[in-house]
């Protein structure tokens, strides 16, 4: 658990937190691109709004928060492409909802660049909120729709990470220094996802499969099925390093509720714990979601990657290696709206294998 002490790269937003946890507002808009940090940002400053002694010093409620077991800290993901109207509804719900611990509710609401349905809904909650409840916004982008609603809160902005910062961080953390600047070259400046690939044995392997797709392409239905199957295998893969995080997560959260059995009445203690074992699952299905679209993206990175390259060296005419970036690129961006990955896939590949 290291707070906002633990955000990399990120000295401005973190100075503007400390001083907003004095005296916070009802809504904070924490801008920047994916990898940045907001969402570790956002529970550490829950965690300072919530806690008793202002956070920052590891006790009972930091540590609930950081597990994401406490009550009055909500995080509402999206389940779809974007937050949907009867989820704006269970956040008014919340939002109106006193305290059941603390002093204050804290709400936060991810991926707001998307939530075009509920601006409306959102913005009256927060034209008028209730005086205990504080809202924390991420988004990678304020889009026209969202300018209103931007308006109303105090804009936090996280800067994107350099590879050399991505690789000082990963050395500090104990990785070879070698390592972790192969990592932050491929990491996207994600220093979450370059956390991950740090222990993952198949990056490379990875890596190149994607690599190799414009070389095998030979204009045959069964080759473009071979490639899918096997590059679909390495996205299932990829899965293994987050997999054993979330089992060691799992396995404290167990153990920490196992203590906590015996301080409370066991109808209490059994229902906190299946409250905190209920909220981690989502949580961990979540983060799931997010490895694999992370995970094809950065394939789909070092396949254009490649297209490229043939051009420059001559073995494809920039035209078509332009339009197959441009294809690329277009799956890349639609993965935002939950895209059956299969058929994603070799839609792709048979666009690409028409083009010679």
């Amino acid at each position: 658990m290291k707070g906002l002490a633990g955000l990399v790269g990120q000295a401005q937003a973190v100075t503007a937190l400390r001083a907003a946890a004095v005296k916070p507002v009802h809504a904070y808009l924490f801008v920047g691109s994916p990898g940045t940090g907001k969402m570790g940002a956002a529970v550490a400053f829950a965690a300072m709004l919530v806690c008793p002694n202002g956070g920052d010093d590891g006790c009972e409620t930091c540590r609930r928060v950081f597990d994401g077991t406490h009550p009055d800290v909500v995080v509402v993901e999206r389940e779809g492409a974007a937050l949907s109207i009867a989820q704006a509804q269970q956040v008014t719900r919340l939002a109106t909802r006193s305290p059941l611990e603390a002093t204050r509710t804290v709400l936060v609401l991810p991926d707001m660049h998307l939530a075009r349905l509920i601006s409306p809904a959102l913005l009256k909650t927060l034209e008028e909120p209730p005086a205990s409840t504080v809202f924390l916004l991420l988004a990678e982008f304020v889009p026209p729709d969202m300018v209103t609603i931007a308006s109303r809160c105090v804009r936090v902005e996280f800067r994107a990470l350099t590879e050399e910062q991505l690789t000082g961080a990963l050395v500090a953390e104990g990785v070879p220094t070698e390592r972790a600047a192969s990592v932050a070259a491929l990491a996207g400046g994600r220093l979450d996802r370059a956390r991950l690939l740090a222990g993952d044995p198949e990056m490379e392997a990875r890596r190149r499969a994607w690599e190799e797709v414009p070389a095998r392409l030979d204009g045959s239905g069964a080759t473009v099925a071979v490639l899918a199957e096997e590059l679909l295998e390495h996205l299932k893969r990829s899965a293994g390093p987050l997999a054993s995080r979330q089992e060691a997560e799992r396995a404290r959260l167990l153990e920490n509720n196992a203590e906590r059995v015996g301080t409370v009445p066991s109808r209490l203690a059994q229902s906190a714990m299946r409250a905190g074992t209920s909220e981690q699952d989502e949580r961990f299905k979540r983060e799931q979601r997010r490895q694999r679209t992370d995970e094809l993206r950065s394939g789909l990175a070092a396949l254009a990657r490649a297209y490229r390259d043939r051009a420059v060296a001559g073995t494809l005419p920039a035209q078509q290696a332009g339009e197959a970036v441009r294809l690329i690129d277009g799956l890349s961006a639609d993965l935002a709206f939950n895209l059956g990955e299969q058929l994603a896939v070799q839609a792709l590949l048979v666009r690409l294998d028409r083009l010679g």
